[in-house]
């Protein structure tokens, strides 16, 4: 037997302003073929999974297309165009198939096409028939949509965030198919869309309110008839119909189980609405905390969440820390410009920068100080356990490690760097043990990384793109009414619509 493996991976910030291009899924991820099996091969991640676990079950693994870019802007209708015409050759040409494994993020949006991973898993599923069975496994940021449940025959979410268990993921969709190809099962899918958001802040799933919501998860996947049941956290910052917290079981041929086990978990999340209402600290606020708290301290910077799409260039926790003279500090920021001077200056030199701060005026003015410059890299680092993410190889290209008199350390990348591994300074001889205060630009994803080396966490609510405060964002395509932003928004239970 031969299963194909498909995925497209981006997750889209509708309210930044600079659009994603084919160049950014280009720097990261844009492969067709056996290129694909070779990227994943000793990855942490859910295409990992899905070709390990075919192997295990003696099922050949077609690799066909994949493609990431790193979180970011709205992608633009030609870019979307490109992938799925590049996606559809390689299905075309991949010859007869028994199944289909997909990994889409569910959270990408074009200029034109609000739900992109609904529209090309549609076409998957047109161009295969309605029998290939399909099975997909998805990031719990997804803002889940009836269409792409209508194109599966089963869907799993990763059950961690920060999201650690990825290949499990893969793993469990692979078990699923080869167990559905030998007959033994027939896989039905149910969603809900209770009309409610989750914020980022409360989204960790080691901690309430989502860890106690996640257990009743668990429970009812150890029910009889019961093959996986998955949170859709959401995914707020990408302003779409569908934005939003859902549930989705998948059940053993029995539609009418996955129907009520689907409203029972919708119905569980929309009575615990009020628990995943955003819970703020403002940047002084979290400064004057942090002080009395042990070290190093991890401060969160959610309104430049790397992870989210922002810039990750926000200086507002930079400027707290560097006016009150406090540390050692250190923030890793991406400043193509200053990397080039320090590059210039050559390592051990002095000079005065002027950073962060560039892309936009919403995370923070650039910070002007006199800095040494430390060291210069080439800005790779490789990450051998499993991360949010799921990446083991990583570039942030040319890189400059400088630091102020006072004590504040800034890593200045050539590229935007999600925050995800603790690499990113061990590798370049950095001990993080060495700072008191650490600024990692994100809410949960960094805390797989950094837990280990932080006693003490922070999610501060600064200022940017990727704002913990979503009811102050301009929203124009959200449902309404949806909780929290209309108090009063009423839900009559159902599944399979919104």
């Amino acid at each position: 037997m031969k299963v194909g493996v498909i995925t497209l991976l981006q997750e889209t910030n509708t309210f930044i302003a600079e659009a994603t291009t084919l160049r950014h899924f280009e720097e990261n991820l844009l492969l067709t073929g056996e290129p694909v099996r070779a990227a994943f091969a000793d990855a942490s991640h859910e295409v990992g999974g899905m070709f390990a676990g075919l192997d295990q079950a003696g099922i050949e693994a077609v690799p066909i297309f994949a493609t990431r870019a790193l979180p970011f802007g709205t992608v633009t209708d030609e870019t979307y165009a490109t992938l799925k015409s590049r996606l559809m050759d390689a299905l075309a040409s991949a010859g007869p198939l028994d199944g289909l494994l997909l990994a889409p993020h569910g959270a990408t949006v074009s200029a034109s096409v609000r739900d992109v991973d609904g529209d090309w898993m549609s076409a998957v599923r047109a161009h295969v028939g309605p029998e290939l069975p399909i099975i997909a496994s998805a990031d719990p940021h997804a803002n889940l949509t009836p269409t792409m449940v209508a194109a599966v025959n089963g869907l799993t979410a990763y059950r961690t965030n920060p999201h650690i268990d990825q290949k499990a993921r893969g793993l469990e969709a692979a078990s699923l198919m080869a167990r559905t190809l030998r007959g033994e099962i027939r896989p039905v899918v149910a969603a809900a869309f209770p009309p409610t958001v989750m914020n980022i802040d409360r989204q960790c799933t080691d901690e309430e309110p989502c860890q106690s919501l996640c257990r009743r998860f668990e429970e009812l996947r150890q029910r009889p008839g019961i093959l996986s049941a998955s949170l859709f956290l959401g995914f707020p910052y990408a302003d779409v119909p569908e934005m939003g917290s859902a549930v989705l079981v998948v059940a053993d041929g029995d539609r009418q189980l996955a129907e009520r086990s689907a409203l029972e978990l919708g119905t569980l999340l929309w009575d615990r609405r009020a628990d995943f209402v955003a819970n703020l600290i403002s940047p002084a606020d979290g400064i004057e905390q942090a002080r009395t708290l042990p070290g190093p301290v991890c401060l969160l910077d959610m309104g430049d969440n790397v992870g989210g799409g922002s810039a990750a260039d926000g200086t507002t926790l930079i400027h707290e820390l560097h006016r009150r003279r406090l540390g050692p500090a250190f923030a890793c920021l991406s400043d193509p410009e200053a990397v080039r001077r320090a590059d210039a200056a050559g390592a051990g030199a002095k000079l005065s920068l002027r950073v962060g701060g560039k892309t936009d005026d919403l995370h923070g003015p650039p910070l002007e100080a006199r800095f040494t410059v430390l060291q210069l890299n080439d800005g790779r680092f490789e990450e051998p356990e499993a991360r949010h993410g799921g990446i083991r190889h990583y570039d942030q290209g040319r890189t400059a490690v400088v630091r102020t008199d006072d004590g504040l350390t800034l890593m200045l990348t050539t590229r935007r760097m999600v925050p995800f591994s603790l690499h990113q300074l061990t590798d370049f001889g950095i001990d993080p043990k060495s700072f008191q205060y650490i600024i990692a630009k994100g809410v949960n994803a960094p805390l797989a990384a950094y837990k280990p080396v932080c006693p003490s966490i922070l999610r501060v609510n600064t200022p940017g793109s990727t704002t913990a405060d979503i009811e102050s964002l301009t929203y124009h395509e959200r449902r309404r009414p949806l909780y929290p932003f209309e108090h009063d928004t009423q839900w009559t239970p159902c599944v399979g619509r919104l």
